[in-house]
């Protein structure tokens, strides 16, 4: 098994933070296309058309505004995704943790170099809110 761990920090309150974790919407602007809500046990889906990609989720811990976690199963991958949130001052910590992957292999690194790059998305969005 590989896991992956990625921590982000913004200059953005904890509240503001779990709001584009959270928000369909918001989501649909750094992640992908989904009908997310934070409800335990709802199924819904992130899906990228341009390159048809549709991920199937199960929303399994809503803790607000600590913890997040929910199923990510699409393609090759059947996975965890958790994201866990603390404020410093004016700086929020993001921790990812994306387990269950097989090994390091090209679904883990895509997915790694994936939530890199659409923590950078979430960077922008936050610092024009």
């Amino acid at each position: 098994m590989a896991d992956l761990a990625l921590q982000f920090k913004f200059k953005s309150s904890i509240d503001k933070v779990w709001e584009a974790l959270t928000q369909s919407e918001i989501l649909a602007q750094w992640v992908m296309e989904n009908n997310f809500k934070p409800i335990v046990g709802y199924k819904c889906q992130f899906r990228n058309d341009k390159i048809d990609l549709v991920v199937d989720s199960e929303v399994l811990v809503v803790d607000k505004p600590h913890k997040l976690s929910y199923t990510w199963v699409g393609g090759p991958i059947d996975t965890i995704v958790t994201w866990t949130l603390t404020q410093e001052g004016e700086t929020t910590y993001l921790n990812l943790d994306h387990t269950g992957f097989e090994e390091k292999n090209q679904a883990y690194m895509g997915a790694k170099y994936g939530w890199a790059h659409m923590a950078d998305q979430l960077k922008e969005l936050l610092e024009e809110a």
